[in-house]
């Protein structure tokens, strides 16, 4: 509800002429005349070609470009880009705590800080948006580019899916990568569109508005880059093809490309490279030969090794559809495999924590699933994952078949970019069976194992910030960290158990 006396300076989103609407004469005008004679020529040429952001009308009926304060926008929700300690002085932050009162600093302590990438909700208070979402964007720097530019993905996801789980009819979008924090703003804008439309596309449909709010230095950059990915007409569509950036992220938006290759295919509804739906992908339909025969020839040494990766990649690709297709959300609700930070490297970094793995009582194909569902997207680049063996049982402990099971099944890149696998507090029993298998069982994964004793020694690898530790392993490393350091180096523990608990 708006503030009594305060309705006159607020916007209504529902009276801004969303993208499929030209504002204004000037703008009619503007769109018509980029379209020009050697546009139409362009556009002849590349009609074979699919664009990866087709025209969708009921899409760009969604989207609005607002220049002025998102502070003022009337909307069910509006989003304030901040830092970890979410007091960050900013024109746009400033302008919220303005408009918002004294309430939402205070209803900002009890939040104690947000990493970078996540997003946390409140209230709106005394503005006219009904809650405010405020999210953590990355500090960017040329060596870790990769890194910035998954977190910068995530802010905007993390803000859609808060959107959509809340059933917000409107979400007003500001430009989450301020200049403090030194992200190149063409890039930045490149991100958020692709981001916002991959997630309209899949999770959209209760979404009504999205406002990208931007000032006057923004603008001209929304504007150039809007028509890559909310294209007004078929003949937008197919000119704009040559201007997409090489790495458009996945299905979701996200970057995943390091080779930064374009995804247009010359013929995009070959199935080769296609990892979606199951019909079509047997032996008759690909005129491969006999399965039963393929298979004879892998058990007796005489398949090629090409012949082989094939095999398995078409394998792999039955089990991502079953992961995309069924309902996971038993084995989600564990919280036992998350992403987190990045490490010194800037990879990825993944958590595994084996306590939250009730082997005995859950369908161990779905955790299986579940793993492939999570991890593919992932995979594609650089990573690491922390296994936090801490405090497990009998029942949590995964059988070394169903590791093998899961090791021949995924795919390559999984064990190409696992550059460290790092097994947080092991017992003596644990290290023997990890030996045993990674000796006689798998292969080229030994190297990569290390056994941590300690929070302090993964430390050396991957920075506390940029790591989600449970509870539970802070308590169980503080107590068992008295018989190995010394008094200052189990206080410096101590406080650092403190500041995660806060």
């Amino acid at each position: 509800m708006d503030p009594l006396g305060a309705r006159s300076q607020f916007v209504e989103v529902q009276n801004l002429p969303t993208w499929d609407q030209p504002q204004g004469v000037q703008d009619e005008v503007d769109r018509k005349s980029q379209l020009t004679e050697e546009d139409d020529q362009l556009a002849n040429q590349l009609n074979s070609l699919e664009s990866p952001f087709p025209f969708r009308q009921d899409i760009n009926s969604k989207i609005v470009l607002f220049n002025g304060d998102v502070a003022l926008l009337n909307c069910t929700a509006i989003v304030n880009t901040s830092n970890e300690t979410l007091t960050d002085k900013n024109p746009v932050s400033d302008s919220i705590h303005r408009y918002a009162g004294p309430e939402l600093r205070d209803e900002l302590l009890k939040l104690k800080g947000c990493r970078t990438g996540e997003a946390k909700m409140t209230e709106g208070f005394n503005l006219a948006a009904r809650f405010i979402i405020h999210t953590v964007g990355p500090k960017y720097k040329a060596k870790y580019r990769t890194a910035a530019e998954s977190s910068l993905y995530s802010c905007y996801r993390n803000v859609m899916q808060l959107s959509k789980e809340h059933a917000m009819a409107s979400v007003g979008l500001c430009v989450v990568s301020t200049v403090k924090r030194a992200y190149p703003l063409e890039d930045a804008t490149h991100i958020a569109l692709r981001t916002v439309r991959r997630f309209l596309e899949n999770h959209g449909e209760n979404i009504e508005t999205v406002v990208f709010a931007v000032s006057d230095v923004e603008e001209p950059v929304y504007r150039k880059l809007m028509p890559l990915y909310y294209p007004c007409s078929i003949k937008e569509e197919k000119i704009s093809l040559p201007f997409l950036p090489a790495d458009i992220g996945n299905a979701e938006g996200e970057p995943v490309v390091p080779e930064r290759q374009i995804r247009i295919a010359e013929k995009p509804g070959n199935l080769e490279d296609s990892d979606l739906g199951l019909v079509g992908s047997h032996a008759f339909a690909r005129m491969e030969g006999d399965v039963d025969k393929q298979r004879k020839l892998i058990l007796q040494g005489q398949m090629s090794e090409a012949a082989q990766h094939k095999q398995h990649q078409r394998n792999y690709n039955r089990w991502l559809c079953r992961a995309r297709a069924e309902d996971l959300s038993d084995i989600a609700a564990l919280k036992a495999l998350y992403q987190t930070g990045v490490d010194l490297c800037g990879r990825t970094v993944m958590v595994v924590v084996g306590r939250n793995i009730p082997v005995t009582i859950i369908d161990m194909e779905k955790a299986l699933l579940y793993f492939i569902h999570v991890m593919d997207h992932i995979t594609v680049k650089e990573y690491v994952m922390v296994y936090f063996h801490t405090l497990t049982a009998e029942h949590n402990h995964l059988d070394t078949d169903f590791l093998k099971k899961l090791y021949d099944i995924v795919d390559a890149k999984f064990k190409k970019n696992l550059r460290a696998f790092y097994f947080v507090h092991p017992t003596f029993r644990t290290k023997v069976s990890t030996w045993f298998f990674t000796t006689f069982s798998v292969s080229g994964l030994k190297e990569k194992v290390h056994h941590i004793e300690n929070l302090q020694q993964l430390f050396t690898c991957i920075l506390p910030e940029e790591i989600d530790i449970p509870p539970f392993v802070l308590e169980y490393d503080t107590r068992v960290s008295i018989q190995y350091f010394t008094p200052l180096q189990f206080f410096s523990m101590l406080k650092l158990t403190e500041m995660f608990n806060l």
